[in-house]
C-alpha cells in the first residue's frame, strides 16, 4: 500500500507525475480548498471529484493563506496534519500546498484536464480561464446539504458551551473583471 506521506508533495515533484499521468493517457482532475476539520462532506466531495478521471490532485491551502482568507481563528489543524488526513484518502492521489490565497498559479503549473469545485463556487472557480483555454473542462460538484466545517463548528460549540460558534466571517476576495 501507498503510504500517504509519498501522496504530499512539491510543485516540481506534482507537475513531473501530472505529466507521467498524461502521457499514459490518464486523465488528471484537480481540486482545491481548505479542508479544515475533515469531514464527510469533504470525503464525498473528494470521491465525486475522483470519479470524474483517473487521477485526483488536491491543491491544499497552507495555514498562512487560510488566516488570510478566513481569519487568525483558523485553521484549526495545522498544514500537516491536514495533508497528511486528505493523502491518506483512497480517493486521493497528491497534494500539493500552496501558499497564495488562490490556487490559479498551482493550476497553471499543473493544467489538469478537469477542474472540480463545489457548486456553491458557481459564481466563480479560480483558474477557470487557464483549464478552459488548454481544452481541458470544469465540473461543479454537488453538495449535502448540512455538511459544512462551519455547521460542524457551531455544533460543536452549542453542545459544549450552549452558544453558537462566533465564527470570524469569510472575508470574499475581490474578484478580477
Amino acid at each position: 500500500m501507498r503510504s500517504a506521506q509519498s501522496k504530499i508533495c512539491d510543485w516540481s515533484e506534482a507537475a513531473s507525475k501530472v505529466e507521467d499521468w498524461k502521457q499514459d493517457g490518464e486523465n488528471v482532475v484537480m481540486t482545491n480548498g481548505t479542508f479544515d476539520l475533515l469531514h464527510a462532506g469533504h470525503t464525498g466531495y473528494l470521491e465525486w471529484a475522483k470519479s470524474q478521471g483517473d487521477r485526483l490532485v488536491v491543491g491544499l491551502n497552507t495555514d498562512a493563506s487560510i488566516q488570510r482568507i478566513k481569519g487568525p481563528k483558523r485553521p484549526l489543524v495545522d498544514e500537516p496534519y491536514r495533508a497528511a488526513l486528505l493523502a491518506a484518502l483512497e480517493s486521493v492521489d497528491l497534494v500539493v500546498l500552496f501558499d497564495q490565497d488562490e490556487p490559479v498559479e498551482l493550476i497553471s503549473r499543473l493544467l489538469p484536464d478537469i477542474l472540480v469545485k463545489a457548486e456553491d463556487w458557481s459564481h466563480y472557480v479560480s483558474g477557470r480561464e487557464v483549464v478552459e483555454s488548454h481544452g481541458g473542462e470544469v465540473r461543479l460538484a454537488p453538495m449535502t446539504e448540512g455538511l459544512s466545517t462551519s455547521a460542524l463548528l457551531d455544533r460543536i460549540c452549542r453542545v459544549f458551551t450552549g452558544q453558537p460558534a462566533d465564527l470570524d466571517p469569510q472575508q470574499q476576495r475581490p474578484r478580477p473583471s
